[in-house]
């Protein structure tokens, strides 16, 4: 990254809440703003590098491929079109964006005309829009970068007149909204999730499009920016997780990248916010929260499947944080899936394999606390478990303190299943009594975690993670949950562990019950259960099996419960729930399980040792 020299640079401390290390602003916003165009992302230069290596990189030739194939299918796509999908127009913003990155890369790679005619096209159906929604600030925010990077990328062949037609659309429908937002310092700047770098990024992206012609927009824009993400950014601390999930990470690890870039290569300076504490270790959380099938620990509000594919922003963290872990692990996406545009924006060569190193078992701090641990890499059939602790009120999280996710001979036994319809009444409302509890997926009754007398987690209950033993012959974690249970339990604490050579998982809950009640044990999976004895359940899935076996839990035995639900709610059709019911739990209460698969050599672990968590 290049940097202003100190002389530049004058630190201003009201700028930033979080101090002056986070923001460093020079004496006049603009006063080192590349001339001409293109200046946003990837310029010129940048292009002549990425072309003298194109003949010696398959990588790189097959990420050209795969961007002028998605150009060629936008030159067919319909018109854009204003229409809300409930209060959103996220999908057209989105659109748009898609196209416009394709059709404009294309352009520069190639010179070819009629991509450059097609993105001008796009672009002025959408500054054409009597709006671009700016109740939903996502939509506004996603169609100012799309519009930017159109108007930077293409300058020379919009012509004048679509220039100004596009110029104008970009200020009266994006960047005056935005402004609006700033100085009633809207809920978004200073928000702690998606929200910020998403919009934040797109106002940097529109204002340094035009900040030649119409300084005054970049220079009311960017202080207020760089002012408003570190609230953001600094969620990744200290090892990079993401509180709202593997799936919103990529949304808000993109715009983050965008946003920086942009400050980048536009000004020279990212204004220290590279610097805030986490961001370089980002790339780690997709990384090692994905199982061996593929498919994410599915926390929060993410896909019903969400599961690895091709992220550019990879590139950018392995560019700016030197971490050849990241573009390798890119790499091997879109080996398998397609490239994008954003993916030679920031290109990285793939690193040699003796440059990767990969434990097995990783553990994440910060708004929510993650263990991951495995049997193995590079083996689709390995063992894999990952539980989570942190706070139930994080954006887009539901009431699944403690959950624990399970992939084994290629399949995952134990499931999350993900978010719900957005659009249902109250989807938002997340207090304490909120609707959104309500909801079969949101609250504590679908998920992999104990239930005390038929009820949830507390919604504003906070957890940690106690106790972590990883990266040695087994792994171990023991999470706290007392401030979960509180109405009912005096104490309240989960274990998992990898045992018997990392070939099985014992998921053991220990509560000190001080209101006699019923406890569930739950645990949500796609597999048939048959119960061969009250402690003893088979499961199947996909022509595999695992077992599972009570170990202690008093006088419990499993049951077979169904997940399925009416709509207007997902139907979560054929899931089931395997379930222990305690029905006049007291006193010190522990439930030991352990799950096991019927592994190919026949070998399987049949027993594991209950002692107290505290001897973990």
């Amino acid at each position: 990254m290049r940097f202003l020299t100190a002389l530049a640079i004058v630190h201003v401390a009201m700028l930033c809440p979080f101090g002056p290390a986070y923001a460093s602003q020079p004496s006049s916003i603009l006063s080192t703003l590349v001339a001409g165009h293109p200046r946003l992302m990837l310029k010129e230069a940048e292009l002549g590098w990425l072309r003298a290596s194109y003949s010696e990189d398959p990588a790189m030739q097959k990420c050209v491929l795969d961007v002028r194939r998605d150009a060629n299918d936008c030159l067919n796509r319909p018109p854009l079109v204003h229409r809300l999908e409930g209060p959103r127009l996220l999908s057209v913003s989105r659109d748009c964006l898609r196209r416009i990155y394709s059709l404009a890369m294309a352009y520069r790679w190639t010179g070819e005309e009629r991509y450059a005619a097609k993105a001008k096209e796009n672009l002025l159906q959408v500054c054409a829009f009597k709006d671009w929604n700016p109740s939903h600030f996502l939509d506004t925010a996603e169609m100012s970068h799309a519009v930017g990077v159109g108007y930077d990328w293409l300058y020379d062949s919009l012509g004048p007149q679509a220039r100004e037609q596009i110029r104008v659309a970009l200020i009266e429908k994006g960047l005056k909204p935005g402004l609006e937002v700033y100085a009633k310092d809207g809920w978004w700047v200073r928000s702690e999730h998606n929200w910020n770098q998403v919009c934040n990024g797109g106002m940097i992206v529109g204002a340094l499009a035009i900040a030649e012609t119409d300084p005054e927009y970049a220079e009311r824009i960017i202080p207020a920016a760089v002012k408003s993400l570190p609230r953001a950014i600094k969620s990744y601390g200290p090892d990079g997780a993401w509180g709202e999930g593997p799936g919103y990470w990529s949304y808000a690890t993109h715009y983050t990248a965008y946003g920086l870039t942009a400050l980048d290569t536009a000004l020279g300076s990212t204004f220290g916010l590279l610097e805030i504490d986490g961001l370089s270790k980002a790339g780690s959380f997709p990384f090692y929260t994905a199982g061996p099938t593929g498919l994410y620990l599915n926390f929060a509000d993410v896909g019903e499947r969400s599961s690895r594919r091709p992220m550019p922003c990879m590139f950018w963290l392995a560019r700016t944080f030197h971490n050849p872990l990241y573009a390798w692990s890119e790499h091997e996406q879109i080996a398998e899936r397609s490239g994008a545009a954003a993916h030679l924006v920031w290109y990285s060569a793939k690193p040699p394999a003796r440059a990767i190193r990969r434990p097995l078992d990783y553990c994440f701090r910060g708004p929510v606390e993650v263990v991951t641990m495995r049997s193995a890499w590079d083996d689709p059939n390995a063992l894999f478990a990952g539980i989570k602790a942190g706070y139930n009120q994080v954006n887009h999280g539901h009431l699944d303190l403690g959950n624990f996710e399970l992939d084994a001979l290629g399949v995952r036994w134990a499931r999350d299943l993900g978010s719900e319809n957005y659009n249902l009444p109250g989807y938002w409302a997340s207090g304490r009594g909120g609707q959104r509890w309500s909801y079969y997926r949101l609250g504590s009754s679908s998920h992999n975690v104990v239930t005390l007398d038929g009820g949830h987690q507390d919604p504003l209950a906070k957890s940690s993670i106690e106790k972590v033993e990883i990266n040695g012959p087994q792994a171990a974690v023991v999470v706290e949950l007392t401030d979960a249970y509180d109405d009912f339990a005096r104490s309240a604490r989960r274990g998992l562990t990898m045992i018997g050579g990392r070939r099985a998982v014992l998921v053991q809950d220990e509560f000190d019950i001080k209101t006699p009640c019923e406890l569930a044990w739950g645990m949500t999976t796609d597999a048939e259960i048959d119960i061969k004895e009250p402690t003893v359940a088979m499961l199947k899935l996909g022509g595999r099996e695992m077992t599972a076996r009570l170990l202690s839990a008093q006088t419990g035995a499993f049951t077979v419960e169904s997940a399925e639900q009416e709509p207007p709610q997902h139907r979560n059709a054929g899931v089931k729930r395997l379930m222990v019911r305690l029905p006049r739990a007291n006193g010190g209460t522990c439930v030991a399980v352990l799950l096991s698969p019927q592994w190919k050599d026949g070998k399987i672990v049949e027993t594991a040792e209950v002692k107290p968590l505290a001897n973990w």
